[in-house]
């Protein structure tokens, strides 16, 4: 359903989540905390410093924190900036007109699952996610669960890593 660079941007913030009230954590940290290529991501983070997610400090004891807090942030807001969630459904089928009369059999089930998803991203903040993961995530009750770890959606409910392998990974159907 996202982008590769969409799930580095949402566990990069999880991440720094988790950190919240800490000193500042850099790039090259934060890449290697998720596995991620240390080029690519520090691109995601700059774009997400730009669109006022994160914040920034240089010098010696500089990086990146989140600039807004996590119960006010969207997983929507941490996406937007580089494709967002799909809001445009094509059929599922590949029809070029389905709708109305005209729908294919999967319209109704897969219009509904698209609507799910653009409202899960819209609804859940990264407060959330972290909410749900120290209550009951990868580690069981209370345990303070890795979300950014993709690793972690293997038998638990790790959503940045199941939005990624959701079947919508093609940006959505109409039907």
């Amino acid at each position: 359903m996202i982008s590769r660079t969409a799930e580095y941007a949402l566990r990069a913030v999880l991440h720094l989540a988790q950190h919240a009230g800490e000193a500042p954590v850099r790039a090259e940290l934060v890449a290697d905390a998720l596995g991620a290529p240390r080029n690519a991501l520090s691109k995601v983070l700059h774009v997400l410093t730009r669109a006022g997610v994160l914040a920034s400090l240089r010098g010696p004891a500089g990086g990146f924190t989140l600039a807004v807090p996590a119960a006010a942030l969207t997983l929507d807001a941490v996406v937007a900036p580089f494709e967002g969630v799909p809001r445009r459904r094509r059929c599922l089928l590949g029809r070029r007109d389905c709708s109305g009369a005209g729908a294919c059999g999967a319209h109704a089930e897969w219009t509904g699952v698209v609507d799910r998803a653009v409202a899960f991203f819209h609804d859940t903040t990264v407060a959330m996610l972290l909410d749900a993961a120290a209550g009951g995530g990868a580690g069981g009750p209370g345990a303070a669960a890795d979300v950014t770890d993709p690793r972690a959606a293997e038998g638990a409910s790790c959503a940045v890593a199941a939005a990624h392998r959701d079947p919508l990974a093609d940006g959505g159907g109409d039907g």
